[in-house]
């Protein structure tokens, strides 16, 4: 088989497939360092998926603002890794037993805690990583973009 001749998708499934075994292993080891009780407040989850979202903050910034990145760098870390790192499947599991276990309350609570948090973390990221980069970059003023 030629080169030509290959899907060039081939190669950015391959990345994201071993990114995101990469970060689902993190997760997992994660779960195993910080176990959360079945029906108490699953804060490794949170954890999780709050500092997955800081990471996807400074890392896109970097990669779009500061560094260019070879083609197979973003899916592999922002889709691989990240992808398997924070998990929205878990997140809606443990929302779902909090509540069958008459917990409803706290299944709230966790719901929009993490959706704030995400989101917190993810713009203070962002804002923090391209106030870093303009103190490394001179002559640039406050705010100008690439």
């Amino acid at each position: 088989m030629s080169t030509k001749s290959r899907n060039p998708q081939t190669a950015v499934v391959a990345v994201v497939a071993l990114g995101g075994a990469a970060g689902a292993s993190a997760r997992y080891g994660a779960a195993l360092l910080w176990p959360t009780e079945t029906g108490t407040f699953p804060w490794t989850t949170l954890v999780v998926n709050v500092v997955g979202c800081a990471v996807i903050g400074v890392f896109m910034v970097v990669i779009s603002e500061a560094w260019t990145a070879h083609r197979l760098v973003r899916p592999f870390f922002g889709t691989g890794v990240l992808g398997g790192f924070t998990t929205f499947s878990t997140y809606a599991v443990d929302i779902e037993r909090l509540v069958d276990g008459g917990r409803a309350r706290t299944g709230l609570a966790y719901l929009g805690l993490t959706l704030l948090a995400a989101l917190a973390a993810v713009w203070s990221a962002v804002w923090l990583t391209r106030r870093a980069l303009e103190t490394l970059r001179p002559g640039r003023k406050g705010g100008e973009r690439p």
